[in-house]
């Protein structure tokens, strides 16, 4: 069985987010063994600077880093990702997946991002939207389209 792992910065804090989180790992349970883990963000002052904000994400990078699984396909949101469509990513996914020994990763980054350690480690850069989103509603989204993109590869009907 496929295993999909989040690494997520952040804890969801709105009750209908981890609903809805919690809507969506139930139906991708049917498909692989999911796991979801919420790493805290480094501390940052309420305006700071670049070289802050630098450190920051680095602190963030070593600790993403070491708890990725060996041999896992990465996928790394961030802004300068390529946008995929639904049955890409399914394709995607796939091959990751073999790729990665039947394992692959997703991981959020922090409001500020990635750190660039992080996003080369990707096999996958990968944008949501050139929109701007609420930061914890990428969990949800991407849930979605993970949902999403194993009804696609399994031929059932919700991607219609």
């Amino acid at each position: 069985m496929v295993k999909i792992s989040l690494i997520c910065l952040g804890k969801l804090k709105e009750k209908y987010l981890k609903d809805a989180c919690a809507e969506y790992e139930k139906r991708i349970g049917a498909f692989c063994k999911l796991t979801v883990t919420e790493l805290t963000p480094a501390p940052l002052p309420e305006d700071p600077s670049r070289a802050q904000i630098t450190a920051a994400l680095n602190t963030e990078a070593k600790l993403i880093l070491s708890k990725l699984p060996q041999r896992s396909g990465v996928v790394a949101l961030c802004i300068e990702g390529k946008t995929l469509s639904s049955e890409d990513l399914s394709v995607r996914l796939q091959e990751l997946s073999i790729k990665g020994s039947g394992s692959v990763t997703f991981i959020i980054g922090s409001s500020f991002g990635l750190a660039e350690e992080v996003k080369e480690r990707a096999d996958i850069r990968l944008s949501m939207s050139p929109m701007t989103f609420p930061h914890q509603l990428a969990r949800v989204m991407l849930l979605e389209q993970i949902y999403r993109a194993f009804q696609i590869s399994s031929g059932g009907k919700y991607h219609k």
